[in-house]
């Protein structure tokens, strides 16, 4: 295996040449799940207004001081504050307004009582018909009941940071401070092709010897799960007019990056090798892993090019492990592979390479365990369907016994 190429090595390479995006501004309504290009300093405080937390009465502290439910205390009510309405007076010394949750809190009031500890009846529609004094049943303390200026977001204050990803709350925050643009980085924009004669469109008709094309579906799946903008193109037939126009069009796109599978891996024809190096620099690389060992890595043109196996596991495994690390450096997201450990439920074999086994996982006695998927022949993409990660059988391990605690990739949620 000595001349099998490191997969970290391999992984570190490619990220050397693969290069962040920029940034795009987008509506707010858009932008879940998209990463910050900057921070967002907030240019107003919030709230801007000191507002009452609750329905009741606004008043002055200290004429509540004494109020209790065998010794009230009385106040003339000199206006009605809803929601929305600005206060056009001040409180005055034994007065009260009424007021409701969220209205701002009149000049002069330094507190709110709130209803349930007076004797008023906010039911009534019509404030008119209210009662024109309030018996206050309990003391205030300054400050009771009331948001203050600023209370939860300050004028300069940084309120989220470049590099975070857009979740619900923070969209709610965005657009209370009034941010309808949002400056973000640009999704990578990849493009899906596939090259052989054996493979047909899903709406043509089978024949003896040939395929359906699959792995361009699984892989612009994959990407797009990833966040990526995609599209996918037409295979093309192993005629080099074909794949270079092929190229060409995918070129044409404007991509950030290009996946293939089959056709351009170490088994290509001569004329898809020579057509790849006519328009860019492509290196075609055996990596010590399993599966997915022939893989190929360039640009084509100026466009960073991955050429995956053709065997869909391959295809799968070689983009979870070697592709999406480059496309989450591309968008500024961080490499977090979903990691657990698990203890192997039965022997399990390899041939040296670093193996991604496909595995089901389940919780027996507190802990994890993996039990293989069944054959984990390289073509049958039934394991990946049943599987609910890989198991990492390091390099230079043929031989995993039972009990043996293993890392595994998550490639769906367990429970």
């Amino acid at each position: 295996m000595s001349n099998l190429r490191n997969v970290d090595d391999a992984i570190a390479d490619i990220l050397s040449h693969i290069h962040p995006l920029g940034s795009e501004d987008i509506a707010l309504p858009e932008s879940l799940g998209r990463i910050l290009a900057a921070d967002i300093v907030s240019d107003i405080n919030l709230p801007p207004f000191a507002n009452s937390a609750m329905d009741g009465f606004a008043i002055k502290a200290h004429d509540s001081a004494h109020a209790s439910p065998d010794n009230p205390t009385t106040l003339i009510i000199t206006m009605d504050i809803p929601a929305g309405v600005t206060p056009n007076q001040a409180l005055q010394s034994g007065e009260a307004a009424r007021i409701m949750t969220g209205a701002p809190v009149p000049e002069g009031a330094d507190a709110v009582i709130p209803v349930e500890a007076t004797n008023a009846d906010f039911s009534q529609l019509d404030l008119s018909t209210l009662a024109k004094t309030v018996a206050l049943y309990q003391a205030a303390s300054i400050g009771a009941n009331i948001r203050s200026i600023g209370e939860n977001i300050r004028i300069g204050q940084t309120i989220l940071s470049s590099g975070t990803a857009i979740q619900p709350a923070d969209i709610g925050i965005l657009a209370s401070i009034g941010k309808s643009v949002i400056p973000v980085i640009r999704k990578p924009r990849v493009v899906i092709i596939g090259t052989g004669d054996e493979l047909v469109a899903l709406d043509e008709p089978m024949t003896v010897g040939k395929i359906r094309d699959s792995n361009s579906y699984t892989l612009q799946a994959l990407a797009s799960q990833d966040g990526c903008e995609t599209i996918r193109l037409p295979i093309a037939p192993d005629d080099s007019e074909a794949i270079r126009k092929l190229f060409n069009e995918a070129l044409a796109l404007k991509p950030d990056v290009i996946i293939s599978s089959a056709g351009v891996s170490m088994g290509a024809a001569d004329y898809v090798r020579a057509i790849l190096d006519e328009m860019g620099e492509i290196d075609f690389w055996r990596i010590n892993m399993r599966p997915g060992k022939p893989v190929a890595f360039g640009h084509l043109g100026s466009i960073p090019f991955f050429g995956l196996p053709g065997n869909p596991v391959s295809a799968m495994v070689t983009y979870d492990v070697i592709v999406r690390p480059a496309l989450l450096k591309l968008a500024q997201k961080p490499d977090v592979a979903h990691i657990v450990s698990a203890i192997a439920g039965e022997r399990m074999a390899s041939d040296g390479r670093r193996t991604f086994a496909r595995v089901t996982l389940r919780r027996e006695n507190g802990e994890l365990v993996a039990y293989a998927t069944g054959t984990q022949s390289s073509g049958a993409l039934i394991s990946m369907v049943k599987a609910d990660g890989l198991l990492i059988i390091p390099e230079n391990i043929q031989v995993v016994e039972v009990g043996t605690s293993l890392e595994v990739r998550l490639i769906r949620p367990i429970h």
